[in-house]
């Protein structure tokens, strides 16, 4: 009997020829992310008198959360950061560059078959590049960093078999919200997801990055695409480590399997307060928005914005709505500045804020009042996820963003934009 991804990962980690789901291990891990919550890691560790990690070379250290900081707590909290980095030996401190999920892909820091674990739980992103990406909480990764592994149950995995030819208007961010929408924010519950189909292997490294990112928010452990030819070619440029394709064996046993069939579907909103709470974007209603929020580790690259720039090139942001613009790294702020996107938002009346989280965690640059509406791009729409707890958040892909910020309203991006984006 073969085995999927997640078992064939966890196989490895640790050190068996097989693992069945249900199943307890003790994994190495291959790279370990942490953000802000570095801080708490490493008092976690100071408490238990331990000042030595297992390998510092293979964690990675950046904040994004926030940045630049809103607060004097949050400016010392970095200054305490900064010095644990030195004081542990860590080389990948990478300091302020965007959002810990985009960087660590386009550095270079996400291989096939690797098991990552990370400070945040959209470390399921991981998954867009073949990888066994998880979001864990600080005593958890405290006692990673200090041992170099931990203790996993090896999950249940169920297949989705991506099928079917877009219409226009429609994006990899419409597809995760009605898969969300369709069967529950919890049918994955602690449960790896693969990815595959037709569809999956057409769509780009950035559409399977949004997908990937908001396994979460189905309840994934992990949320796999096969590692094939594009994958490859996406890390050939940015790394020197040896890396190969990967995929499940042909014999792997799912738990379920689902088919989703793209041909008819159309654009997707999710409305308040939960991303499973989504609908065709024609039964939406007449929904007036104050803000339009255009990035965010699930939709903040660079062909989120081209879609975005095509959309609103020559027209205005709606007198009663503003635009923020939010990308997702250092990186795609240069490429898209590049590239003349950056212009055109800004002369339709957009504004940039610094890359890395900011409201997406409500934390800072673009929160939102009391009744006050937000279409955004980003992956959760909780009360008080971007601002007041009395406010009302929308989740719908970059194209309808965009095309909402011009009319004021919640729109079907395909008023303004027909093409697809997969």
């Amino acid at each position: 009997m073969g085995m999927t991804m997640a078992e064939k990962v966890l196989a490895r980690a640790s050190g068996q020829d097989m693992v069945q789901p249900g199943q307890n291990v003790t994994a190495k891990i291959d790279r370990m992310m942490a953000h802000e919550g570095f801080n708490i890691c490493v008092k976690i560790l100071q408490s238990m008198q331990i000042n030595k990690l297992a390998d510092p070379d293979k964690v990675v250290v950046l904040f994004d959360h926030f940045f630049p900081a809103p607060e004097p707590r949050f400016a010392e909290g970095h200054a305490y950061g900064r010095q644990a980095v030195k004081a542990f030996g860590i080389k990948n401190y990478l300091g302020y560059p965007g959002v810990c999920h985009q960087v660590m892909c386009e550095q270079g820091f996400v291989l096939p078959s690797q098991l990552i674990l990370g400070t945040d739980s959209h470390s399921t992103t991981y998954g867009a590049l073949g990888a066994a990406g998880a979001g864990i909480g600080t005593t958890e990764m405290a006692y990673a960093l200090a041992l170099g592994e931990l203790w996993m149950r090896v999950p249940e995995s169920i297949r989705i078999v991506l099928k079917g030819e877009p219409g226009n208007g429609l994006s990899a961010k419409d597809l995760i919200l009605y898969i969300a929408g369709k069967y529950g924010t919890d049918f994955a519950q602690y449960k790896s997801i693969e990815f595959t189909g037709p569809l999956a292997g057409k769509m780009s490294i950035s559409s399977r990055m949004t997908v990937s990112n908001m396994g979460i928010e189905v309840g994934a452990k992990f949320a796999f695409f096969e590692a094939d030819q594009k994958t490859l070619d996406y890390l050939k440029p940015i790394t020197n480590e040896p890396f190969s394709a990967f995929g499940p064996d042909s014999d792997a046993v799912y738990s379920e399997e689902f088919v989703v069939d793209v041909s008819d579907l159309s654009p997707q909103v999710a409305c308040p307060h939960n991303p499973g709470n989504t609908k065709s974007i024609a039964t939406v209603g007449d929904v007036a928005v104050d803000q339009a929020y255009l990035g965010s580790c699930t939709n903040g690259r660079i062909d989120d914005f081209a879609i975005a720039a095509t959309i609103l090139k020559g027209k205005k942001v709606n007198d009663r709505t503003r635009l923020i613009i939010a990308p997702a790294s250092r990186e795609v702020l240069m490429e898209m500045t590049k590239a003349g996107y950056l212009e055109t938002l800004i002369k339709a009346g957009g504004h940039l804020v610094t890359p890395g989280c900011g409201a997406c965690v409500g934390s800072h640059m673009g929160l939102i009042g009391k009744g006050e509406v937000c279409i955004s791009s980003t992956n959760r729409n909780f009360p008080g996820r971007m601002g007041s707890s009395e406010s009302f958040v929308y989740l719908g892909s970059p194209a309808t963003v965009a095309a909402s910020a011009i009319t004021g309203r919640i729109t079907d991006p395909r008023e303004f934009w027909h093409e697809t984006s997969f």
